[in-house]
């Protein structure tokens, strides 16, 4: 009869068990709160419907911060430029779309309004003086339905060629 070999493991309690899944549990909230709330961004807002209708009149600069992938998914709401977020280049891209001048109007548009949030503190730090969140973003939020949903128009996202 073989004999049971014996390990030098210490025991775990269950109580010690029970701590590490709240502990992780926790941290996963934590985590998801972080990417789905948007920080506290002071300056100007704009709903949907109106971010829409500035870019439409020329009184703002609507850019879709957004990832390739989003924008083939669900359209760029008319008048919004694309560019996304995580280009190594953002800020020379934008000053390409706007021009060189930081004061004037320009409007950020996410999925939810989190990504909008961030970059408007980012280029504000960065000298932009006229940086306009619109936090219901695409796709809505606490913020509001959002463009989608309020039945804004959109248009095909075509990749760039060559």
């Amino acid at each position: 009869m073989a004999e049971k070999q014996q390990t030098n493991l210490p025991k775990i309690s269950r109580r010690w068990v029970l701590a590490g899944a709240v502990a992780v549990v926790a941290g996963g909230f934590a985590v998801r709160e972080y990417r789905l709330i948007p920080p506290d961004y002071a300056g100007d807002k704009l709903s949907a419907e109106q971010a829409h209708q500035a870019a439409a009149s020329g009184e703002v600069t609507l850019i879709d911060i957004r990832t390739p992938g989003e924008w083939k998914s669900s359209g760029v709401g008319e008048g919004a430029y694309p560019l996304d977020l995580r280009r190594a280049d953002f800020i020379d891209a934008l000053t390409a779309i706007v021009g060189p001048d930081r004061g004037q109007p320009i409007a950020l548009i996410c999925a939810r309004g989190v990504r909008s949030a961030r970059l408007s503190l980012v280029l504000t730090k960065a000298g932009f003086t006229n940086i306009i969140d619109v936090p219901e973003g695409m796709l809505g939020s606490r913020a509001g339905p959002g463009w989608l949903n309020t039945g804004l128009p959109v248009v095909s996202y075509k990749e760039p060629t060559g």
